[in-house]
């Protein structure tokens, strides 16, 4: 068998050695976007992560919610028996960038005005106005740079990066404030203030947890085994042979009519038609392709 490999296996975002970590406190993903693509199907294959898509999702549906982090399972499994909400490397990573903010101009007052507001084209001139400043696009693009992403993150988690990934970023989150209302949007609030609404859950029985890698997983269940897959970012640090195994674990596990939802931080090629970046209120993707398994 020819070896395959995903950065997702070390469980840890840099580059050191050690014991694998609890990499995502929150996932930076529009669950309403898989809710919209699984509706009237019944059986989904999810990527645990943080455990908030695979909540959602078990409102309607049956989930398996597999991971290949334990640390991160054990954090899914405990958020699914009313476990808090905690804080991970992607949320400390998140927290020291905007300690840099006042120096970039960006005052709490007034990025909590931005986030009261409701009307998109409002938004969009108080973004350019007030916040899209030239100091914090200096800092910003700084930040976002090879050089100091280095420090946090190993390089597989970089390789697929575009370039100028800062300003690419940048144009995101405008896409996103031109689009989406910022007074309901969770997300821009985590984003740019840290903040979350998630409360404690009710215990959710639903739910199968698995420990493995994707593709392994799915190349043991029985063919038609899946209605939906919510697969994340996984691709995003993976090799090419795995790419190719997880493609065929999927096609082979899908039912007839099943619909996949696959996001990355790649710009997207000229002419993805199933791309829905646009309607993804996280604001950060470069794809979120839904499409039908049979596609995939």
């Amino acid at each position: 068998m020819v070896k395959s490999e995903t950065a997702w296996q070390r469980g840890r975002l840099d580059s050191s050695n050690g014991s694998q970590r609890l990499l995502f406190g929150r996932m930076y993903e529009d669950p309403e976007i898989e809710l919209a693509a699984f509706r009237g199907r019944n059986r989904v294959f999810c990527i645990a992560s943080a455990g908030t898509t695979a909540f959602r999702l078990a409102d309607q549906h049956e989930v398996v919610a597999c991971d290949i982090n334990p640390s991160q399972l054990a954090y899914a499994k405990r958020r699914a028996s009313c476990g808090p909400v905690e804080m991970g490397d992607a949320e400390r990573a998140m927290s020291f960038a905007r300690s840099f903010m006042p120096l970039a101009g960006w005052r709490a007052k007034v990025v909590r005005a931005f986030l009261s507001l409701s009307d998109t084209a409002e938004q969009i001139t108080f973004w350019r106005k007030h916040l899209d400043t030239h100091r914090f696009r200096a800092a910003f693009d700084t930040l976002m740079s090879p050089t100091i992403l280095r420090f946090v993150y190993s390089p597989q988690f970089l390789s697929f990066l575009p370039p100028r990934f800062g300003f690419t970023l940048r144009k995101r989150l405008e896409r996103g404030f031109s689009r989406h209302q910022n007074a309901s949007n969770p997300f821009a609030r985590a984003l740019l203030l840290g903040e979350g609404c998630e409360k404690l859950l009710p215990p959710i029985a639903n739910i199968r947890f698995v420990l493995s890698d994707a593709a392994s997983w799915l190349e043991s269940c029985e063919s038609g085994s899946f209605d939906g897959f919510a697969l994340s970012n996984i691709l995003d640090g993976a090799d090419p042979a795995y790419r190719s195994r997880l493609l065929q674990a999927v096609r082979r596990a899908a039912s007839r009519d099943a619909v996949v939802v696959l996001r990355s931080f790649v710009e997207p090629p000229a002419g993805l038609d199933t791309n829905q970046a646009d309607r993804d209120r996280s604001m950060l993707w470069g794809i979120v392709d839904v499409r039908s398994a049979k596609m995939f």
